[in-house]
């Protein structure tokens, strides 16, 4: 079944037009305005058939993603990557290690949940924007802008990624 789910599943730039994406990418750069914190937004709409045999879930994709997009690579280890798989219809966040001692994994599951009930209602913009401003609050509180030493000014690039 999982299988026909990432054969069928829809393109992301169905779901996200280049207006949403602009849009997603202003709502990163306003929010980064607030904290010293970078995120990133990553959509994918299925994984290959080799991630199928292999077993890979969506949490495995988004660490690759992390990776693979240098999230992990700031200044002040607070880069944090909010992940959807389309197909799956499973949001994940990897946030650095910066994070580790100052924000809870239940935080961070809040905002999935919540992200999750709005992808559920048909809104996977509004879905997004919400679960955006939901991260910029917890960087905020984490690493507030005014603090010295929290990062480099806008090191990673704000415009969505569409993997």
């Amino acid at each position: 079944m999982r299988a026909l789910r990432h054969l069928f599943a829809p393109s992301a730039r169905w779901r996200f037009p280049e207006a949403s994406l602009r849009r997603i990418a202003e709502a990163i750069a306003v929010g980064e305005a607030h904290h010293a914190g970078q995120l990133r937004f990553a959509v994918e709409s299925r994984l290959g058939w080799r991630d199928l045999l292999a077993g890979r879930d969506a949490r495995q994709a988004a660490r690759a993603a992390f990776a693979q997009l240098e999230v992990w690579d700031t200044a002040g280890n607070n880069g944090v990557l909010l992940y959807l798989l389309l197909a799956d219809h499973r949001i994940e966040i990897v946030a650095d290690r910066g994070y580790a001692r100052r924000i809870g994994d239940e935080r961070w599951q809040a905002v999935c949940d919540g992200i999750q009930r709005a992808l559920a209602a048909g809104e996977a913009e509004a879905a997004v924007l919400g679960g955006i401003a939901a991260l910029n609050e917890i960087m905020a509180q984490a690493f507030p802008r005014s603090g010295a030493g929290n990062g480099a000014g806008n090191e990673l690039p704000d415009a969505p990624v569409l993997l």
